[in-house]
């Protein structure tokens, strides 16, 4: 969280569309914190997205644009982590197709453990640009996504107010010890 990835899948998209490419942007509908219709950068950059519900309606959706004549040549796809397994064969069909899938997502959970399709869609991926954002406590990269407020769920969506970004040792400090702590005393 906090890396920037939604910035950078905007950008790349900003400059597809420069290149005079057709561009097609999806979001899960499950994030909805911008509203459903757009995706939207912490810095508070914005594109229309379509929300869809998971990867078979992503594909749906796609296919209902190539019937009627609107192929895209690059499709962008934000928060992927909270797509389904499939997401990953659709973006290899997409790519089969000759499109340029851009995909934006967390590698890891809050836990530390890859975060649903994302190992899939890594090792097919042709191309994977990984960004970090800045550590709240050390000021060096962060790899981790600290859950500061909020349940245990695996999937709870949430910026600032519920996550913050960590590196490693005060991610250690803060989560592997606390659970090792809490495990211990049971």
């Amino acid at each position: 969280m906090f890396s920037g990835k939604t910035e950078e899948l905007l950008r790349r998209m900003r400059r597809a569309t420069l290149a005079k490419q057709t561009v097609t942007l999806f979001k899960p509908e499950r994030d909805d914190r911008h509203g459903t219709t757009d995706v939207v950068s912490h810095d508070a950059r914005r594109q229309p997205a379509h929300a869809v519900a998971n990867a078979s309606a992503l594909e749906d959706k796609l296919d209902l644009m190539i019937a009627a004549g609107e192929m895209p040549d690059v499709v962008g796809i934000d928060e992927v982590q909270f797509f389904d397994k499939d997401i990953a064969d659709v973006c290899n069909r997409m790519a089969d197709r000759g499109i340029r899938v851009i995909a934006a997502g967390l590698d890891l959970d809050y836990l530390g453990r890859p975060f649903g399709c994302m190992p899939s869609l890594l090792a097919h991926a042709e191309y994977v640009t990984k960004l970090h954002a800045i550590c709240t406590i050390t000021g060096r990269p962060a790899h981790f996504s600290h859950r500061v407020e909020g349940g245990d769920e695996d999937v709870q969506i949430g910026g600032a107010e519920s996550y913050q970004a960590l590196s490693r040792e005060p991610y250690n400090d803060v989560v592997v010890r606390s659970h090792h702590r809490v495990a211990s005393s049971e």
